[in-house]
């Protein structure tokens, strides 16, 4: 249960910060990085509008977001999972297992070259087809040559399944899901968590990454969960939620990044900030937790006195002008494509 006390927030009038929240029967004081989140998420929504709809530059008066480079609000609208829904989900056989594996074996390496190189090589990736020796060769000759099988991303720590490089040890493990009932686990799990801790049960798949694979299998028309029903913390979401709200969150992130999805409409209209949504729809608890890695990294610089978990006091990436036209395709069943 998550609630502001004294009604909305205190004091003071619109564009005032809040005085405190009640989240999980904790009393938080917000920092301001707190109002940052929202001004942050009103300004990054504003960027991608805006180049989605092929206006010039600038896009923002904001220097931070002018200078380094931000993830978008939504974690579908990011490229990556832009190219995972409309180029391997929804291409190719709809069979649940075959979709099952597409998705993780591009979700692993989270890589889009890695993904075209074995289409272009195996002519089309299947489950049914699969070979495991015809895979490793790809990849190997593609690592020999000084490629990059892996998006930087996140990491994938591989799990010890007795091959001696990483991609192998991916491949083996991809197997062991498919040859033990993963698909079908997921897919006939009664609630997305029950779902999430199917995938929490192999090897080296953390409680970050089989949220984040959760999340990317519940983009197929199989999967039927809300993104409203379930979120896991990621690190970097743990020291955003530090920053807005200080030690009194720990332990509770779950609970606030439920709070930051149901409360959006009340501290954007606080804030007097427009936020239409992505056509309309909300932030999502997937969105409200991205968010926060995001706004720990702007803090970074519009906070640097308020600190976080991990110390980090830079941001590592620099914006760099994609000239790439934005794509806008989602999942089917969110009713948002034209």
């Amino acid at each position: 249960m998550v609630m502001l006390l004294q009604d909305r927030h205190t004091p003071g009038p619109n564009g005032t910060a809040p005085g405190v929240v009640r989240v999980a029967g904790r009393t938080l004081q917000p920092t301001p990085v707190f109002d940052s989140y929202w001004r942050f998420a009103s300004a990054r929504q504003a960027v991608y509008e805006a180049r989605l709809a092929g206006r010039p530059q600038p896009w923002t008066r904001d220097p931070i977001l002018t200078q380094y480079r931000f993830t978008n609000c939504y974690r579908a609208a990011d490229r990556v999972s832009q190219s995972l829904i409309s180029g391997v989900i929804y291409q190719g056989s709809q069979e649940w297992d075959e979709v099952f594996f597409r998705t993780l074996l591009f979700k692993i390496f989270n890589k889009d070259s890695t993904w075209q190189l074995l289409n272009r090589e195996l002519g089309e990736v299947r489950w049914d087809t699969y070979d495991y020796r015809a895979y490793d060769k790809i990849l190997s000759a593609a690592f020999a040559k000084g490629e990059r099988l892996y998006s930087a991303a996140y990491i994938v720590p591989p799990p010890q399944l007795g091959e001696g490089r990483k991609h192998r040890n991916h491949l083996r493990l991809l197997e062991m899901m498919m040859t033990t009932g993963a698909p079908d686990r997921v897919t006939n799990a009664a609630t997305m968590r029950e779902a999430y801790e199917v995938l929490l049960s192999y090897p080296a798949l953390g409680p970050f990454l089989a949220y984040q694979f959760t999340i990317d299998l519940n983009y197929a028309s199989q999967m039927p969960f809300s993104e409203m029903d379930f979120v896991m913390p990621g690190p970097g979401a743990r020291d955003g939620i530090r920053k807005c709200f200080g030690r009194r969150a720990d332990g509770i992130e779950a609970e606030v990044i439920r709070y930051m999805a149901d409360t959006q409409e009340q501290h954007f209209t606080r804030l007097e900030l427009p936020f239409h949504g992505l056509k309309g729809r909300p932030l999502q608890l997937i969105d409200c937790q991205n968010l926060f890695c995001e706004v720990d990294k702007y803090a970074r610089v519009a906070h640097p006195e308020i600190a976080g978990i991990s110390g980090r006091s830079r941001i590592k990436q620099s914006y760099r002008l994609d000239t790439k036209p934005v794509s806008a395709w989602f999942p089917p069943k969110w009713g948002l494509n034209a």
